[in-house]
């Protein structure tokens, strides 16, 4: 069976400080889900435990007591509305999110693809090489913690974050992470049963568009589960939504055994 379209498990509201929509509010993203047919949806709000030290200026203030001022969430018929959270990774590869805050959470998502901040998740200068070797570094340092990988979900490792300049870069620092490399990595999450999160732009040329599509076919050729993420942080991101999240199960031409739920 083809992989049902049926829910969204990245989204933050006004509360996470690069919202800037007054508008994105716990409400209005239950109307986007009600709008487009969604079954289950997550609110991941940016956040950095006030338990554990190095919080950068930007995520001292998206603490726990912050993001949980959502609640309690509102809820419809034919829709689960569930409260997580979207923790980080810093340069010194130290969770923001300490063990004894896990069960706050129903779902938590871990980018480690967040390269812009710099001197906070990487060195101010780092190449591109030094790049892709932490990309991989990231990914392995979360597969070897011990969490709870039953409702963890690793976000957009496509994302362009991972280098923003020149143009297409982080799509180069993709190539310089090898197949087998990749395939390391992914046996690794489909093993512990980890989420893969589907979150990337679906409008590149074709060869870009493949060299991107390459880092999910591993994934999922090594066995791993695949979830939606919008990753929408205002109302007009919502707008536009679920037409890219159905493109993307198209590209990957995915099924139901593909998807990962919690």
């Amino acid at each position: 069976m083809k992989y049902i379209v049926d829910h969204d498990y990245h989204i933050h509201s006004h509360l996470s400080s690069c919202s800037k929509d007054p508008m994105q509010t716990p409400e209005r993203i239950l109307k986007y889900a009600k709008d487009n047919g969604l079954k289950k949806i997550c609110l991941t709000d940016h956040l950095w435990d006030d338990a554990v030290e190095g919080a950068s200026d930007w995520y001292a203030p998206q603490n726990c007591a912050h993001v949980s001022e959502a609640l309690p969430l509102p809820q419809a018929d034919g829709v689960e509305f569930v409260f997580g959270c979207e923790t980080e990774l810093d340069k010194h590869l130290t969770l923001g999110l300490s063990p004894q805050s896990f069960e706050r959470f129903d779902f938590i998502i871990i980018p480690t693809t967040h390269l812009h901040m710099k001197d906070f998740t990487i060195e101010a200068g780092a190449t591109l090489e030094q790049r892709a070797k932490a990309y991989v570094a990231r990914l392995d340092k979360i597969l070897d913690m011990d969490l709870p990988f039953h409702k963890i979900g690793i976000a957009h490792l496509t994302c362009h974050l991972i280098a923003r300049e020149p143009q297409g870069a982080f799509i180069t620092v993709l190539d310089m992470v090898s197949d087998s490399e990749f395939t390391r990595l992914f046996t690794k999450a489909a093993r512990l049963g980890v989420g893969i999160e589907l979150n990337f732009h679906t409008g590149y040329p074709t060869e870009e568009m493949e060299r991107i599509l390459r880092v999910y076919r591993i994934a999922k050729k090594c066995g791993c589960k695949f979830y939606l993420g919008s990753d929408s942080h205002t109302t007009r991101d919502l707008d536009k939504s679920y037409q890219r999240l159905c493109e993307m199960v198209e590209l990957l031409e995915l099924e139901e055994s593909d998807k990962f739920t919690f």
